[in-house]
């Protein structure tokens, strides 16, 4: 048996778990800067947090800059509101942008330079700001995963940063503050767990631990994403997509994404897709390709998408997972690439650079089928 390592931070997760947030953020600083999105306050989903916070009197700022994907401007002007009101703790109130911010401001609170200095692996060298994560949608995961993707408007890059030091202290994750997601965003950020799962299960680094989390999300996403969208309001629903996302953030960030996610950050740079969307764009396509690497995982994946595999091959059970997955995306309407806003023009101008930058940051070498730039230009192509 291979050794292998599992990490996670503390978390707490329940209906009203973000109503504990002074309670818990007291043992890590004195006066926080919140990381949030304008609207999220506009609506009133602060209100619990921002009470919680004054009763158990942890002074707070609020930095609403965010809204849109986390770009490296919003974490070097969060930076001088941090340090202005002399903050030593962060709190993300969001998505995955929120705090993916919040860790972008982190390193720069604690390590010399830009942000493109830390791109990669284990290159951020001092530990950051102390972080207390509070999901509102269920999808990046990002609560509990060591990593942040940051755009960088000057080079058309989203950078994946990762490093032990980008962990949070904790995470809250409460179900309520997913219920005003309108359908849009639920189906994009379910998707989004929906391909970590199936990425960290199929992983040539899985091990037992993160495949259990990894299929066991699956089932749950797979079971409950659509009843979380056609009714928003349906608690037990976005419930068991919260637990999903959960499972497979930490299952994910233990054993890694692969090439769908190697593919879709490149059309976020270069067309500025929700990465959710990138990833369902993608993920049939990809699956496909990359069935022939471990048929006896997709066939798992099939089966527990709902799919009857009873007296099938291996290989013809795991060709049920990509049209499962093909029927969820219909269902959420989500389009294929070419229906996202994106023209053969521009298309055919960038897809040659997209299909190597698709390999830069890594992720890409641990899909359990190799591809090589040629096969990925290609498989851009059948995407669209």
């Amino acid at each position: 048996m291979m050794t292998a390592m599992f990490r996670s931070p503390v978390v707490v997760y329940g209906l009203d778990a973000s109503r504990k947030t002074g309670e818990y953020s007291v043992n890590f600083g004195k006066k926080a800067l919140i990381v949030t999105d304008n609207n999220l306050d506009k609506i009133g989903l602060l209100d619990g947090i921002k009470r919680s916070l004054t009763d158990a009197r942890v002074d707070f700022v609020i930095f609403d800059k965010v809204t849109t994907e986390p770009l490296m401007e919003y974490a070097e002007e969060g930076l001088k509101v941090f340090k202005k009101n002399n903050c030593d703790l962060l709190i993300s109130v969001g998505g995955g942008s929120c705090m993916d911010t919040a860790k972008g401001i982190s390193i720069l609170a604690s390590n010399p330079g830009r942000l493109p200095d830390f791109e990669g692996m284990n290159r951020v060298k001092n530990p950051g700001i102390p972080h207390v994560a509070i999901p509102t949608t269920a999808g990046t995961g990002s609560e509990v995963t060591p990593s942040a993707v940051i755009a960088d408007s000057e080079r058309n890059v989203k950078m994946l940063i990762m490093s032990p030091h980008l962990g949070t202290k904790i995470a809250l994750v409460d179900p309520f503050l997913t219920v005003p997601m309108p359908q849009s965003i639920t189906a994009s950020t379910g998707m989004d767990a929906l391909t970590h799962a199936i990425e960290g299960y199929i992983s040539v680094k899985a091990h037992t631990i993160t495949d259990t989390l990894n299929l066991h999300a699956i089932q749950l996403i797979s079971e409950n994403l659509p009843q979380a969208w056609a009714d928003g309001t349906n608690i037990q629903a976005r419930t068991n997509m919260m637990i999903g996302a959960l499972e497979t953030g930490m299952g994910f960030c233990n054993s890694s994404v692969a090439l769908v996610h190697g593919m879709a950050r490149p059309l976020g740079a270069y067309f500025h897709i929700p990465h959710g969307i990138a990833n369902a764009a993608l993920l049939p396509t990809v699956m496909e390709f990359t069935i022939w690497g471990n048929p006896r995982k997709y066939a798992k994946i099939a089966e527990a998408m709902g799919e009857n595999t009873e007296g099938l091959s291996v290989m013809d059970s795991a060709y049920l997972a990509v049209e499962a997955v093909k029927r969820l995306a219909d269902g959420l309407k989500i389009p294929p690439l070419r229906g996202l806003g994106i023209s053969q023009d521009k298309f055919d101008k960038v897809v040659e650079q997209m299909s190597n930058d698709a390999l830069v940051g890594g992720s890409a070498g641990f899909n359990p089928r190799k591809a090589t730039p040629g096969e990925i230009l290609e498989l851009y192509r059948k995407a669209y």
